[in-house]
């Protein structure tokens, strides 16, 4: 009896055995697809003559030359003159805030009016701007959004001193309303923002809360001050000073906010064995700062594309770090920028641009993709 199960069950396995195995299913072949880039209704520039520039992400970016304005969406292999029809000459110095591929604002002082110039602002990438004339030419624009925007106005600098008028705009830059002013030649002076100390930029976060960041010649004195109230008052903010560093010279040009909570604030220190850089981090909205581990000597450009991927230049490699300014690794970018490099915009962790400016002022754009590696010549 034991036998004949056995062959029984046997029959059965063999029976399972040969079935039909289910054939595997056919997986289509991936297809790449090519988008091109949508098509920039504007002449194209040949070899523009890059004073700054301005990457708002891999594809599309801007540039001020030393006749107008051009963009590229194409990575800047290709740039178009979008220059506003009434401009002539731009080129360095120029007052620029653009804030994505489809807002910009251009500022043009008035010659015979050193207090006074034109605004022109564009919602369509340059294909059309608007224009209207303002109380101020040269100093830091930003906006936070396609409507709200303010307005640092240098209204003059002496021996230590900046003088300085606060804008804010709510409607795209058409109209502007003072929220400060610390010149004290002029009606309703202030001084929460000191005269003294040279301001080297404005960074908003929201209508309300902004910080300036400068210079001012004392030792052991990071020059930060924070508004929170749109502007109608300021304040210094603490900052530690690294240990050791305490007779030393401290310039900053203010944070840069990668989240509303996350923003890192490079500061660059003097003493008479050269320049340093140190970073400091906030993670409550810049309301605290703290010291970072490493100093980076002769710290240039910084760059954050990230809370945790930022880039240093240091005058021969790059400083780089994927863990929020903890640890930095560098980076040789096989080619000799030197005292050419005028400056660099990465937009990714792979993808950055460098802009040179030799003593001949021979303008140069490269490109990256390796994360500074190796870098190519383009917009030619």
């Amino acid at each position: 009896m034991k036998r004949i199960i056995v062959l029984l069950g046997l029959a059965l396995i063999l029976s399972a055995c040969s079935k039909p195995v289910p054939a595997t299913p056919t997986v289509p072949p991936t297809v790449t697809v090519t988008v091109a880039p949508p098509t920039l209704n504007a002449p194209v520039s040949s070899a523009p003559a890059f004073t700054t520039l301005r990457m708002t992400d891999a594809a599309n970016g801007w540039a001020i030359t030393d006749n107008g304005v051009v963009r590229t969406n194409d990575g800047g292999m290709t740039w178009h003159d979008v220059t506003p029809s009434s401009v002539t000459k731009l080129g360095f110095g120029t007052t620029y805030y653009f804030l994505d591929s489809n807002h910009g604002w251009v500022v043009s002082g008035d010659p015979s009016n050193p207090s006074g110039g034109t605004l022109y602002r564009t919602q369509d990438g340059g294909a059309t701007w608007q224009s209207n004339v303002v109380d101020f030419s040269f100093g830091n624009l930003a906006f936070v959004s396609a409507s709200n925007g303010w307005m640092m106005a240098s209204l003059g600098v002496a021996v230590g001193s900046n003088a300085v008028a606060i804008f804010q705009t709510t409607d795209g830059g058409q109209t502007w309303k003072q929220a400060y002013i610390n010149d004290p030649t002029q009606p309703n002076a202030a001084s929460t923002l000191p005269l003294g100390g040279l301001k080297d930029g404005i960074t908003p976060v929201d209508m309300k809360n902004a910080w300036v960041g400068g210079v001012v010649y004392t030792p052991g004195e990071v020059y930060l001050y924070q508004t929170q109230d749109g502007g109608q008052t300021w304040k210094l903010q603490s900052v530690p000073i690294p240990s050791g560093y305490d007779q030393a010279q401290f310039e900053t040009v203010g944070p840069q906010f990668l989240t509303a909570q996350d923003a890192f604030m490079p500061v660059h220190i003097s003493t008479q064995n050269g320049v340093m850089m140190a970073i400091y981090y906030s993670h409550d909205g810049g309301m605290n700062w703290a010291l970072t581990p490493t100093m980076i000597p002769s710290g240039g450009s910084m760059n954050f594309v990230s809370a945790n991927d930022g880039f240093v230049w240091n005058g021969s490699e790059f400083y780089v770090t994927h863990d929020g300014a903890k640890t930095w690794t560098t980076v040789s970018p096989g080619i000799s920028f030197g005292d050419n490099f005028a400056g660099m915009d990465f937009v990714s962790t792979e993808i950055g641009f460098v802009l040179t400016n030799d003593v001949t002022g021979t303008r140069v754009l490269y490109k990256t993709t390796d994360g500074g590696a190796t870098w190519t010549v383009i917009g030619k």
